[in-house]
């Protein structure tokens, strides 16, 4: 029996609850030094001077470092998305001009943080104020220019090759909706450290890809990548955040090689919160248009979307919700146009979903406000609508390739797991009887793209010469259960024991080549990679077995169970891997080979049940049910743990959490008090129901499941507490639906308007 489709104990977590994890804090250097970084208290002006005098001369500093002390060939940060334009490159220190609170100025280098931070406070940068722009569709007007050398604020656009018409329709509903600005908030802010030994640089950092990291400090520092390691032990998550390393663990080489002694940096959780790139900040304006009888008959999209200061990832997320327009359903009357800006923020990057949350936010809400205009149920509207099962690839109204799918399917279980026409008789009770507590029920349809860019994965198979096997992978472990995976996928193949392997990755001395691990790829990527690399192995088996029994290759069966070669209805000779191992003097060793045909679109609904008080506008989520397909599930309790947390990343975005920033530019929401961040006591029992629908892209069937939680929570939770006080009167509210902002829509629909 396959090892895979069945729960298996995560192999990390012995480790993690006993010894402990092995973090970048936790790793032991001869005598370092710390680093510091004064960051900039305003949010765009010119410096006209830095004195750091003072800080120079105070106890335990060994050096302090502007922009014009480092002595590196570039002094920018390269662009990750390559087609933005050179002007908006991000200084690795503010080079005459800044551009969001929060951007690195100076460096100082103490003995530890204490001294370090003591001396950093006094630094002195005289500012000359320009004006600030936060509001992305004020930055679209280009009054304000971050970047005048450019002439515009535009970073990127995007558009559709057609455009919705809506002439003659029956019905249009016109929404418009925000994906305000949010923190990742990981457990382990960002984190590094790096020393030299002679002309060699190694960087310890938390991040989510060591090879990108490395060939970003080889750009910085024009060094060949044989002169740098890097490595990504335990992570404290990272929710696409910590994608790449960012200047300030970049730059940590300088400082070391200035001192000659290792150095270190760990954020605080202040910095945290302003300094480390943000997610969402997309403005959307969506109409739907549709016939009196739930026929859904065009609709578009138009997007600003928040880069930031600098454009890294998130400025270009506006694509992949193009991409993603229309969702579950049939429409083939679309438009789309984005447009990213430039604001005096911190730069937005990818978090959990990555455009594609917004895409299902804006199709989910919009067919939530249509139903209520035409007044018939919501689920009979997506019902009418959605696509037919199909079992190969679907060409989409916005020209998107899905693979395969049963969308139906998913809404049909949905609705009768929880008994969805209960609820709604239950609803007209409370409505009718005044009850103050309103029930709300949102639902959500949603499909996501994973795997979405191109390329491949690196992933090698040894046998070991005492039978056991090494497996490197390319993709770099956040704490997904990477050690698990990998070696619940070679076992299978191999017919080994899961402590029999040794999985080896996030270290670019130990590992020839990688990418980022983003975008939900790992297992349908870095897995089928594995799996090929097992194949491989078993064929250069097969022929050493067939030399050492004298047999002909073909008749040596492989019996995938016990992990034994034997000559075909002659059990007694079989040979176990060491025996295999023992019997050749060449290297049992394969490096595997798949690049994906297509991306893969997992899909589903959700069902979110929530409660409203009406005197105060709190809303209490009683009950989130997701009935989630991500293919063919290699581990269903490591599947559920990801569509846990994405559950819970996705009632906070509805719920609670928000970046802010006042007209000036300053963050109000920096630390815990006032950025609520989510917690167990504002959440329920969560109801997972599987679905298992095969992609025939790899051979695993496998497709991704670490962001479908968070794409499919965040409309039915939003969609539920619009819900419950929809009999009011009230159609539309703005994102987080905090209780003041509940309270003030629904006194606003009760309170009498003056004649």
């Amino acid at each position: 029996m396959s090892i895979l489709g069945n729960v298996v104990l995560r192999r990390e977590d012995p480790r993690l609850v006993t010894t402990g994890g092995h973090f970048v804090e936790d790793i032991a250097f001869h005598n370092p030094a710390w680093v510091t970084y004064v960051r900039a208290n305003v949010a765009h002006a010119r410096i006209r001077s830095i004195d750091v005098s003072e800080a120079r001369s105070a106890p335990g500093v060994l050096g302090v470092f502007a922009a014009e002390d480092l002595d590196t060939p570039l002094r920018v940060l390269p662009h990750i998305i390559p087609v933005y334009d050179a002007a908006s490159t991000r200084p690795l220190l503010a080079t005459g001009v800044v551009r969001y609170v929060g951007e690195p100025i100076v460096a100082v280098v103490a003995e530890n943080r204490y001294l370090a931070a003591d001396a950093a406070e006094l630094v002195v940068v005289d500012y000359e104020a320009l004006p600030v722009v936060i509001d992305p569709e004020d930055a679209a007007r280009d009054e304000v220019l971050l970047f005048p050398a450019m002439g515009t604020n535009t970073i990127a656009r995007m558009a559709s090759k057609t455009e919705a018409d809506f002439e003659g329709s029956e019905v249009v509903v016109k929404l418009r909706i925000e994906n305000t600005r949010m923190s990742a908030v990981p457990i382990e802010p960002r984190s590094a450290a790096a020393y030299w030994e002679g002309d060699k640089l190694t960087l310890y950092s938390a991040c989510q890809g060591a090879h990108p990291t490395r060939d970003a400090v080889c750009a910085v520092y024009g060094l060949a990548p044989e002169q740098v390691r890097v490595v990504v032990p335990d992570m404290g998550g990272g929710f696409g955040a910590k994608s790449r390393s960012g200047a300030e663990a970049i730059l940590l080489g300088v400082f070391a090689r200035a001192i000659g002694r290792p150095v270190r940096w760990t954020e605080t959780r202040t910095e945290n919160m302003m300094a480390m790139p943000h997610g969402r900040g997309q403005r959307q304006y969506a109409t739907l248009a549709g016939t009196r009888d739930g026929k859904i008959t065009g609709y578009s999209l138009d997007v600003f979307q928040e880069a930031g200061a600098y454009p890294m990832i998130g400025g270009f997320l506006p694509n992949m919700t193009m991409r993603m327009l229309t969702g579950c359903y049939d429409i083939t009357n679309v438009g789309f146009r984005g447009r990213s800006v430039a604001t005096n923020t911190m730069s937005t990057t990818a978090f959990r979903g990555a455009g594609r949350p917004e895409a299902t936010v804006a199709i989910e809400r919009t067919i939530d406000a249509y139903a209520a205009e035409i007044g018939l149920d919501p689920a009979d509207v997506r019902a009418k609508n959605l696509l037919p099962r199909f079992m190969e690839p679907y060409k989409t109204g916005i020209g998107t390739d899905y693979d395969v799918g049963d969308y139906p399917e998913a809404l049909r279980r949905l609705l009768a797991h929880t008994d969805y026409a209960g609820l709604r008789t239950e609803q007209a009770r409370r409505r009718a009887a005044g009850d103050s507590t309103a029930l709300g029920l949102g639902l959500a349809c949603y499909v996501e793209i994973t795997a979405g860019g191109p390329g491949s994965e690196y992933g090698s198979v040894e046998i070991l010469a005492d039978g056991k096997v090494r497996v490197i992978s390319g993709a770099t472990a956040l704490g997904q259960g990477h050690q698990t995976a990998w070696s619940m996928i070679v076992a299978e193949r191999l017919g080994v024991a899961l402590d029999a392997i040794e999985v080896v990755s996030g270290d670019t001395d130990l590992v020839p080549q990688g990418g980022m691990t983003v975008g939900s790829r790992s297992v349908q990527i870095a897995g089928a990679v594995l799996a090929e690399a097992s194949a491989q192995i078993i064929e250069r088996a097969r022929q050493v077995a067939a030399q050492h029994l004298e047999a002909n290759p073909d008749d040596i069966v492989f019996d995938a169970e016990a992990g034994t070669f034997q000559v075909v209805g002659t059990p007694a000779s079989a040979l176990g891997w060491a025996a295999i191992a023992a019997a050749t003097t060449d290297s049992l060793h394969a490096v595997g080979e798949f690049t994906a045909s297509m991306p893969t679109f997992p899909f589903g609904a959700h069902l979110a049940v929530v409660e409203v008080d009406l005197d105060t506008g709190k809303a209490d989520l009683k009950r989130l049910v997701g009935v989630d397909d991500a293919g063919k599930l290699l581990n269903p309790m490591m599947a559920e743990g990801q569509v846990h947390g994405g559950m819970a990343q996705g009632v906070a975005q509805a719920l609670m959490e928000a970046i802010v920033f006042d007209a000036d530019g300053n963050p109000l929401t920096s630390n815990f008090a006032d950025y609520q961040i989510i917690s167990a006591a504002e959440l329920p029992s969560f109801e997972v129901l599987h679905m298992e629908t095969p992609t025939f892209v790899n051979e695993l069937g496998a497709k991704g499941v670490g962001e479908s939680g968070t794409i499919g929570a965040i409309p039915a939770v939003y969609n539920a507490v619009v819900d419950a006080v929809a009999h009011l009167g009230i159609r539309q509210m703005s994102m987080p639906l905090t209780p003041q902002r509940v309270w003030e829509a629904i006194a606003a629909a009760t309170t009498p308007q003056p004649r």
